[in-house]
């Protein structure tokens, strides 16, 4: 399993700690189940669960250069130490929203590719796009990404409020 959770002192900010393993998948979903759940907004969890799965095993996949889920590695390689790491997912909730992002040490962006019908991958980021409000990614300090996913948390109480504004699509920030 997984490293673990690290609560930061603003409980509507968590993060978790990926092992580099392809249950690193099942992981991420149970972890956005149980901090959705805390916050009251267990009903944003397919949405949200299906994004950190996809962007986790993009992380896997491309930013750790395991192409076959089955390739990634069930054990630590010696140069990924249990101190260092590659893969953290954090969902950060500020009404009205939520935001799933999962943080890699591969500068390279994500790129959608065109959807082929019959592969068994390569839509992920359609999913990601069809499921979140908008995403984005930006590089970080020294090496590495976060790839993120905005998405509406808006309750019973707020929803007579008008939309909130599309911030666009595969936003990179400088």
């Amino acid at each position: 399993m997984s490293t673990g959770t690290a609560l930061a002192t603003d409980p509507h900010v968590v993060s978790c700690t990926l092992a580099p393993r392809f249950e690193a998948v099942r992981t991420a979903r149970e972890f956005a189940r149980t901090t959705l759940e805390d916050w009251g907004l267990g009903d944003l969890f397919d949405d949200v669960a299906l994004v950190a799965s996809e962007l986790v095993t993009n992380a896997l996949r491309h930013a750790l250069g395991q192409r076959e889920p089955s390739r990634v590695p069930t054990q630590l390689t010696p140069q990924l130490a249990a101190g260092s790491l590659p893969i953290r997912i954090s969902l950060v909730h500020r009404a009205p929203q939520v935001v799933c992002a999962v943080s890699d040490p591969s500068s390279a962006g994500p790129v959608a590719r065109e959807a082929d019908f019959v592969a068994e991958s390569g839509r992920g980021l359609h999913l990601v796009d069809s499921f979140s409000r908008s995403w984005g990614w930006h590089p970080l300090a020294g090496a590495g990404k976060v790839v993120w996913a905005l998405f509406d948390a808006r309750g019973p109480e707020t929803a007579a409020e008008p939309p909130l504004p599309n911030l666009g699509r595969h936003r990179r920030s400088a």
